[in-house]
């Protein structure tokens, strides 16, 4: 009898191990006490490291290990709540909006000792971890208030362009950004109950960053030009004037044939759930787009680079999805040696006529071989020529180098996102597939003339690592931005109108040597504001195209304008304000709510709701802000601004 117990149980004990597991499916949604959807919240099964976040719409659904599993919710703003399954397939849950008296902010000097969280929030609750900013240098902390790493996120102070004379300076000329990576980040920090350091707003991308309803390009040409000019809402004495570009949208499967490369960082600093399985759950969203013609391929890249997965068709979906399951992340970072691999083989699978791009994701932390920004540029700028594109995805927190993606993405004639959660990999990689990774106009530049009998001063809002020299404008072998298929580009322009006094513009002394220029009359294009002029060229093309716009002094209230208008002002005011900008005027939290709520309009994927809940989450993060208290062991000592 003991044989045949001795000889079935090994057989026991392997069917017990393969025996199927079971997964129980809950879908739901979440909403606040008056029964509005909490956007983008927290969800996750208790004591395991299953999660994932609600859609725009509150929407979520999970799969939990057995039917009486413990869901937590949370979102910034609203108190945290648990729930036990008990055998349920769909929960709704309402979340309640919570008010916080002031908590103590600790830190002790010595880095590892315990630490105590702590802000100001007035209105809403922190979430159970997140940064403590002093002097823009931030600190990590767990859900306990245990210190867990320095904060060595990189981002390049940003020098805020200022009002010019019309009559010393009547030329405006910038490169075009469809980036949004900086709206992502801020939104980031602000659901971190941090407001971003200033390095971190760009504010053309935040603009850029929303979808916009301007016409389709007609005539063949590769985009349409859209103007439209009203008051400034932060200062009535100033006007706004807002350009806006229309990328022809291309139907996916009228989109050539891709050949993409997939440039994955498995680098140790890549092992936290937000960075590289974020970015395998974002591929594979993508892999779900493509299409039998396109092509895939796999360079990974830690202390040496390989090739993951050979070129692969896009029809080949379970073949490229087990090859995206076995990416793990351990070792330095070898960022040179992966971007040159990765050029090699996107030019050994070269396809004419095609979409050729390399795609790179990880958080920038380079730090074996060429990694240096120097080095990382020349070596982008040499790859570039052979006509393959780049796409700069980013991940993470903590080590997330934003200064250095943004210059890979601008030299390597691509674009740059900040992928923050998996709905942003979906916006991105998916809603957005033909704009991400087909471009339809190349180095596309803009050069703007002012007309001095009208504008007395301008300044161009955001855009200031893309400013250009007006010599640039003409010269074919400058290099500027690009624009994807359906993609939209919008600029804003604050213009100080002739005989308005203002202290934002400066004398200078009357020239010695030259006669001093003297405004245009009223009657030289008296219609006229000024004249946009754009350059661009093919995608496989050398010699630029020239268009142009004049634009007439037809301004409007701004109740009237558009929603495209509002909206795109409401997110420059937002911009202002987390900046501290000196040119903020009267902007304010309220006002930039109000205009968004009016011009929210249909908002099907609900970007621009988000947006209304973050500035009110901002505003009262604003409200609030204080620098912490810095405590040793046995004693208190206030920290000094």
């Amino acid at each position: 009898m003991k044989r045949i117990i001795l000889m079935v149980m090994p057989l026991l004990l392997i069917m017990l191990a393969f025996r199927p597991v079971k997964i129980h499916t809950v879908s739901g949604t979440v909403t606040d006490e008056k029964g509005m959807a909490v956007p983008f919240a927290s969800v996750k099964v208790k004591g395991t490291t299953t999660g994932g976040a609600a859609d725009s719409k509150g929407n979520y659904q999970i799969a939990a290990p057995s039917g009486n599993a413990v869901l937590q919710f949370s979102a910034l703003g609203y108190e945290n709540l648990e729930v036990n399954i008990s055998g349920r397939n769909s929960i709704h849950v309402s979340l309640k909006s919570v008010s916080l008296k002031t908590e103590d902010v600790m830190v002790n000097r010595a880095y590892g000792l315990k630490v105590k969280e702590s802000r100001q929030f007035g209105g809403r609750a922190p979430l159970t971890s997140g940064y403590i900013s002093r002097d823009e240098t931030y600190y990590r902390t767990d859900k306990d208030g245990e210190y867990i790493d320095f904060n060595r996120e990189g981002y390049d102070k940003i020098t805020e362009n200022r009002f010019l004379k019309a009559t010393d300076n009547p030329l405006s000329t910038f490169s075009i950004d469809v980036d949004a990576a900086a709206y992502s980040n801020i939104r980031r920090f602000i659901n971190n109950s941090q407001l971003p350091p200033a390095g971190a707003v760009r504010i053309e991308e935040m603009v850029n960053y929303f979808k916009y309803e301007y016409p389709q390009p007609t005539n063949g040409d590769p985009f349409s030009i859209n103007t439209e000019i009203s008051d400034a809402p932060w200062n009535k004495d100033h006007k706004l004037v807002l350009i806006g570009l229309q990328g022809k949208k291309i139907p996916t499967e009228n989109l050539p044939a891709s050949n993409l490369v997939f440039l994955i960082d498995v680098s140790g600093s890549m092992q936290t759930a937000e960075k590289l399985p974020l970015v395998k759950s974002s591929m594979k969203l993508l892999v779900d787009q493509l299409r039998q013609e396109d092509r895939i391929s796999i360079v990974v890249y830690a202390g040496a680079a390989g090739l993951a997965l050979a070129p692969t068709s896009g029809a080949d979906k379970t073949k490229i999805k087990d090859a995206i399951d076995r990416l793990e992340a351990g070792g330095s970072t070898a960022g040179g040696a992966g971007i040159k691999l990765a050029y090699r083989v996107a030019a050994e699978n070269f396809v004419k006529k095609g979409n050729n791009r390399v795609i790179l994701c990880t958080d920038g932390d380079f730090n074996v071989g060429e990694s240096s920004d120097d080095a990382m540029e020349r070596l982008i700028e040499q790859e570039r020529k052979g006509g393959v594109f780049l796409t700069v995805l980013g991940y993470g927190m903590g080590n997330y180098q934003d200064a250095k993606m943004q210059k890979l993405a601008d030299k390597g004639n691509g674009n740059h996102a900040y992928i923050d959660g998996i709905s942003e990999a979906k916006k991105v990689l998916v809603n957005e597939f033909g704009g991400t990774l087909f471009t339809i106009a190349k180095d596309v530049k803009l050069q703007v003339e002012f007309n001095p009998a009208k504008v007395q001063g301008y300044r161009l809002i955001g855009y200031e690592n893309r400013m250009l020299a007006k010599e640039d404008f003409n010269d074919d072998k400058k290099d500027a931005g690009e624009l994807g298929s359906g993609h939209t580009v919008t600029a804003l322009y604050e213009i100080i109108p002739v005989g308005v006094k203002s202290s934002f513009l400066q004398k200078v002394d009357s020239l010695k040597y030259q006669a001093n220029i003297q405004p245009l009359s009223k009657t030289s294009y008296n219609e006229e504001i000024m004249t946009v002029k754009f350059r661009y060229k093919a995608p496989d093309g050398e010699v630029s195209k020239l268009m142009e716009h004049p634009v007439k002094d037809r301004q409007i209230a701004i109740a009237s304008t558009s929603e495209n208008f509002r909206f795109a002002a409401a997110v420059a005011e937002f911009g202002m304000l987390l900046r501290e900008s000196e040119f903020k005027s009267s902007a304010s939290f309220n006002n930039v709510v109000a205009m968004a709520r009016k011009a929210k309009g249909t908002d099907e994927e609900g970007y621009r709701a988000e947006f209304i809940r973050l500035a009110e989450s901002a505003q009262m993060l604003a409200a609030n802000k204080k620098d912490p208290k810095i405590i040793r062991e046995g004693e208190e000592v206030r920290s000094e601004k």
